[in-house]
């Protein structure tokens, strides 16, 4: 398990920020984010911590060595969080750009591993 919150080193880790809003986009967000947690792709971290300016969560989020907001609709509120904390550069995917529709998307396995595959691709693009 690798260290959090200033404790050791977060360099090289890859950071991703579900907006986890109350829609069913944003429930598809944060699942996503828990399964990239959980396969070791990347790790999940606090998107409120970082708009708080939580000490400890912004010392791990500067040293992370790549960031990901992962946004349930284009209002933006993770990339908007992320940019003006001051989080620079990180890369944004939006879950209704391969068209799940906030409102109306069923928040399934398949679903998910949708989104897991989409945010998998961006994490690798150099």
């Amino acid at each position: 398990m690798s260290e959090r919150y200033g404790c050791g080193s977060s360099e090289g880790v890859k950071l991703v920020f579900p907006c986890s809003e109350g829609s069913d986009v944003g429930e598809l967000t944060d699942r996503a984010a828990r399964r990239l947690d959980q396969n070791g792709t990347a790790q999940m971290d606090c998107l409120a911590g970082v708009g708080g300016r939580v000490s400890g969560i912004v010392k791990t989020t500067e040293a992370a060595g790549q960031h990901l907001a992962i946004d349930g609709c284009p209002a933006g509120c993770a990339s908007k969080t992320l940019e003006l904390a001051g989080v620079s550069p990180f890369r944004h995917v939006c879950v209704t750009d391969p068209g799940f529709e906030k409102g109306r998307t069923d928040v399934t396995d398949d679903a998910i591993a949708e989104v897991v595959r989409i945010t998998e691709q961006a994490l690798r693009v150099a």
